[in-house]
């Protein structure tokens, strides 16, 4: 997909930024709506919750350090997110995708709701509660491209609300050795050899990384509960070789955080983390930023 400069405007109803956020590009036809649980009989009086829609119920992290999600799909807002109001407990707020002209079908539904489904299972980034999503439903060639369309204006508005669904941790982008945001850091002491990408969301360490299995006691004790946390929630696995991979890409918020976790002790990612030529990344990143006189 090409990305291109947009604009994007969020209405806030009540004037609250904590309250219902709705989301559009203004020269599309599509609407998502933030609706925080607490405020749901609010978004339940509002005309867009009589129309057809798919809804994204968002919850707190799991066990394994996953957010949760639910998706569905109805022609009635209104009654299923009441329904789920009263029976399901995880999720602390809804977004809802609707088109501004109402011309949303259940077909466009019910295709939409299997292909983010996919979309999210694809990223990897929540874990969903749907359980089987079916198989892909009959949808005609060209309300299949209207769909594609709602999707690709729908997953920016999402994105934009700060939920992304839909975006890899790491992107899918080609990377090579002359990638300017690709990253080594090895220690054959400890046998470390992990890659990363430095993003504009933080540091991604990519799957199939390895970090060390010891600690140094300079990591303070609240660096060591940190780690455990992601040792429990198998961000990185202990292997029979002893040491610690990652099976999945996983995003740190720094690249020091990175570093850390990676060594087992304090580290500065701006130094550790280096380009195939032996730059670090504060050389790459900081030091060729440059402010015109």
């Amino acid at each position: 997909m090409t990305t291109t400069p947009k604009t994007i405007q969020i209405f806030l109803p009540s004037g609250e930024p904590n309250g219902i956020r709705i989301a559009e590009i203004t020269t599309r036809i599509v609407q998502v709506i933030e609706v925080p649980r607490s405020l749901l009989s609010n978004f339940l009086g509002m005309e867009q919750s009589s129309q057809v829609g798919v809804y994204f119920l968002i919850g707190e992290d799991t066990e394994d350090g996953d957010r949760l999600v639910y998706v569905g799909q109805t022609g009635d807002l209104r009654s299923r997110l009441t329904a789920h109001n009263q029976k399901k407990d995880f999720w602390e707020r809804a977004l809802v995708l609707v088109s501004k002209t109402n011309s949303l079908t259940q077909t466009h539904a019910l295709f939409l709701e299997w292909h983010v489904l996919q979309q999210i299972r694809d990223s990897g980034r929540f874990a969903d509660e749907n359980g089987n999503s079916g198989s892909r439903p009959h949808t005609p060639a060209p309300l299949e491209a209207e769909c594609l369309e709602v999707f690709e204006t729908g997953s920016i508005l999402i994105s934009s609300l700060g939920y992304p669904l839909f975006d890899p941790v790491a992107k899918l982008k080609q990377i090579d050795e002359t990638d300017h945001d690709h990253f080594h850091l090895t220690n054959k002491g400890q046998r470390v050899q992990a890659e990363g990408i430095y993003t504009s969301e933080g540091f991604v360490v990519l799957a199939g990384s390895t970090a060390s299995n010891e600690e140094a006691n300079s990591i303070g004790e609240s660096n060591k509960r940190w780690r455990e946390k992601l040792i429990k929630t198998k961000a990185m696995s202990p292997n029979n070789q002893g040491i610690l991979h990652f099976e999945k890409d996983h995003l740190f918020k720094t690249p020091s955080g990175a570093a850390m976790a990676v060594l087992g002790r304090r580290a500065n990612g701006w130094l550790e983390w280096k380009d195939s030529k032996g730059r670090t990344l504060h050389q790459i990143k900081r030091e060729a930023v440059i402010i015109e006189p």
